[in-house]
């Protein structure tokens, strides 16, 4: 190198554009005595850096180490330039557009410089509801375009006044290239309207907001993805008219609190859970409820768990200091829509869907708005620790859109995107670039228009910020699933995927496993490739295909759907089965007592095999247990009656039920026969709930880990994969991994994303790139039933 000086030109990949990373490298190659430039491009970053050889590779190293806090560096493609005689600083360029592999860095909470001068009476952004800087506020929800600049996102209408533009100038500033970076004077304006959207004369709204609530009102926030609802979380009248208004009649509602110390009030939180909840992405944490934390007894009715989360936005800091002010100490903040609904986006969707125009009335009575726009809906994230892990129950904001990075060997090489489109609830989808997993954030439950335009748009908007238009498309093998009918007008090569295939697959791309496993997959439903329902399944899979090798005996579902939202029907059909009509007749239990009259009906129809379609689901045998031992007859929400069984375990019995393992049709059953018969026998002697849950879980434990190391003895495997919802209940995937690692497997489990059909379409992708003929140009590709492949 002439004169020990040297040039390098570098590219940048990952997480890179909206978190403070050019002007970083600026200061950092002025800091070195360093000449060149940098920019943003749709690839990432790309960079020169020139001056002596020594001070060169310093750069290099410390852009590693010492990166802004909300960079995730993953690769960076440096070589040697020609020097540039003449070169005498360094410089930011203008954006370049290119082909985009950028990275997006998620929404994330208001770092404490913000709320240091937010809440400095002497700072001009006092008590601003929108400060932020280039290490916190918006990102992925106000992103229309890349590259990352104002004008692409949803701030492009606001101005920057001189003094906002002089702080986005100047490379000494925090704000320096800080796209939403805006003041009272230039930026978003927040008030208070009517329920009909009407602007209220209130000169400080966040403190007239406080007041309504204080005086039991339901307040409709705008936050950063969608509309909250939010009501005093300890007062019981409010608590139960904004149920009554939203038609969420038991489903536990989130509870927002200002700190930390406030939350350890209501919940008990280990450290992890702790760490999780005060964390940049401000998830909903899920842990159990203290009997004295004072709360409205409908924010979590028949539920020792509570949903916790700090404020992340300005706005949320400001009013819980007003709320706390008049004497509240806790805020439910639950989503802004009725039940099932998507969240409202804008401030005119709120008042047609939550104010006065709404169909069946106003939910909310008040309304905080504001005028910047929301370019995509993101519902807040739910955590839980398990095991000792950090488990997503709900990968929303703060997480998306941050991909998974797949392990080299779970993606051929030359791989085309490809869009998954995962199933019918809990939906998200999926879009494979290489080997990165963009995971969407929750979509919801495919039941109406809404969602599913929520869901076309999220579609679109991957393919187009990430440039990555589908080649090939993954769906699940129902027919019926609106994501499957959709995935199937699209003319694209199409893989149609097993549903429980989809769930092993999943664990395996989190864990870079390869090969064969084990897959025990356990949820409420999902449909077999023999056109039955499935939920309780043994599977040697691989990432191309499976073979079932064993399942849960099969029952009965009389009325086949309505089953799912009346567990009192599979457990009579359990009853049925067991003990056949006449003894069952005779039985002086609670579900007998309660719906016996409906006993002959349910007897017909699972005899003819009216409308009664016969299913291995595990969960919908933890309905017909809540339902055999009066702990539920029906249900408000999905899973809600297994949630409720093992919320009322007593603790652990040392006294299971028994489970017996037969041979049956060619597979290897795990039957619970035994276990019904043993669990009337408690309820003819007045077990309550508690006792019954406890020896039902225990049971199931040491049932389910014989059935898998049987299974692994059969088919010469040691990795076993748990995957489906029913890993939801921390009683299952807490106390089953040490019994299989004393019969000698290796259990892997989610984490990253979430075990139950919202980690779905990570399966699917991976799946489809490892399908025979994922990229040819048309028609559908194979559907990876079992005899297509020897796993």
């Amino acid at each position: 190198m002439k004169q020990g000086r040297a040039r390098n030109q570098a590219r940048v990949r990952g997480v890179v554009q909206g978190v403070g990373f050019r002007p970083f490298i600026y200061n950092l190659a002025r800091g070195l005595g360093l000449t060149g430039w940098v920019e943003n491009t749709g690839a990432g970053v790309e960079l020169a850096v020139q001056g002596s050889a020594a001070a060169v590779e310093e750069f290099f190293a410390r852009l590693v180490s010492q990166a802004p806090p909300l960079a995730a560096i993953h690769g960076v493609e440096r070589g040697e330039a020609s020097l540039e005689p003449g070169e005498c600083e360094f410089s930011i360029r203008a954006s370049r557009p290119g082909r985009r592999s950028t990275l997006i860095s998620p929404d994330v909470a208001v770092c404490e410089a913000c709320l240091a001068e937010m809440n400095d009476p002497s700072d001009r952004r006092h008590g601003y509801a929108f400060i932020n800087c280039t290490h916190c506020g918006p990102r992925y929800t106000i992103i229309k375009d890349l590259p990352y600049d104002r004008p692409q996102t949803t701030m492009a209408s606001f101005t920057l006044c001189p003094v906002c533009q002089a702080e986005y100038d100047d490379p000494g500033d925090r704000r320096f290239h800080a796209q939403p970076n805006a003041c009272p004077e230039c930026g978003p304006r927040l008030w208070l309207a009517d329920a009909a959207g009407v602007e209220l004369d209130e000169p400080e709204p966040v403190a007239a907001a406080a007041r309504a609530l204080a005086q039991g009102n339901v307040l409709a926030i705008k936050g950063l993805g969608g509309f909250h609802l939010a009501v005093d979380a300890k007062n019981p009248a409010a608590v139960q008219r904004l149920r009554g208004r939203k038609h969420r009649e038991e489903k536990p509602l989130a509870v927002m609190v200002p700190d930390l110390a406030a939350a350890q009030g209501l919940a008990g939180l280990d450290e992890e859970s702790a760490l999780a909840l005060a964390s940049r992405e401000r998830p909903i944490v899920l842990a159990s409820l203290r009997p004295e934390a004072g709360l409205a007894p409908a924010v979590a009715p028949g539920n020792r768990l509570l949903g916790l989360m700090l404020p992340y936005t300005p706005l949320h800091h400001l009013l819980l200091a007003e709320a706390a002010r008049l004497g509240l100490e806790a805020l439910v903040m639950t989503s802004g829509n009725i039940s099932d609904e998507p969240i409202c986006l804008d401030n005119d969707e709120a008042v047609c869907r939550l104010g006065a125009q709404a169909p069946r009335g106003a939910i909310a009575d008040l309304m905080l708005l504001y005028d910047r726009d929301i370019h995509l809906r993101s519902d807040d994230s739910v955590v839980r620790v398990v095991d000792g892990a950090l488990r997503q129950v709900r990968r929303s904001r703060g997480f998306v859109p941050s991909p998974l990075v797949l392990r080299p060997g779970l993606v051929p090489a030359g791989c085309p995107p490809i869009l998954a489109v995962g199933g019918h609830q809990k939906n998200t989808l999926c879009l494979l670039r290489e080997r990165e997993a963009f995971l969407s954030q929750h979509v919801g439950d495919l039941d109406d228009m809404r969602t599913l335009e929520f869901f076309e748009l999220t579609a679109d908007h991957l393919s187009r910020i990430l440039e990555a238009s589908p080649q090939v498309i993954a769906c699940d093998l129902h027919p019926d699933y609106l994501s499957s009918q959709w995935a199937a007008r699209q003319g694209l090569p199409l893989v149609r995927v097993q549903h429980h295939h989809a769930h092993a697959v999943a664990v395996m791309a989190e864990h870079g496993l390869e090969g064969r496993v084990l897959g025990l997959c356990l949820d409420g439903t999902g449909y077999g490739d023999d056109g039955t329902v499935w939920g309780g399944e043994l599977l040697a899979a691989s990432l191309a295909g499976y073979r079932r090798l064993g399942r849960l005996r099969t029952f009965a579902l009389p009325g086949g759907e309505a089953a799912v939202k009346e567990p009192w029907r599979v457990g009579l059909a359990l009853l049925l089965e067991v003990l056949g009509p006449e003894d069952t007749a005779k039985l002086d239990i609670p579900l007998l007592r309660a719906h016996g009259d409906k006993l002959g009906l349910v007897g017909r129809m699972t005899a003819q095999g009216i409308n009664t379609p016969r299913a291995s689901s595990l969960g919908r045998l933890f309905d017909g247990v809540a339902a055999l031992c009066g702990l539920r007859w029906e249900v408000a929400y999905e899973g809600q009656a297994a949630v409720e069984l093992e919320q009322a375990m007593e603790g652990p019995s040392n006294e299971g039920y028994p489970l017996a393992l037969r041979e049956h049709d060619g597979l290897l059953e795990l039957d619970w026969g035994p276990m019904v018969e043993a669990i009337v026998s408690d309820a003819l002697a007045g077990a309550t709930p508690e006792r019954v849950s406890a020896r039902f879980h225990a049971g199931l434990l040491a049932g389910l880990a014989a059935w898998v190391a049987a299974g692994a003895s059969l088919a010469g495997l040691r990795r076993v994969c748990l995957g489906g919802g029913c890993f939801m209940n921390a009683t299952l995937l807490g106390g089953l991994p040490p019994l299989l690692r004393s019969a000698g497997l290796e259990p892997y489990s989610a984490a990253q994303a979430p075990s139950n059909d919202g980690g779905l379409s990570l399966g699917q992708a991976v799946i489809a790139a490892n399908a025979r003929g994922a990229g040819r140009q048309g028609g559908d590709v194979a559907s990876l039933r079992s005899e297509e492949d020897p796993a």
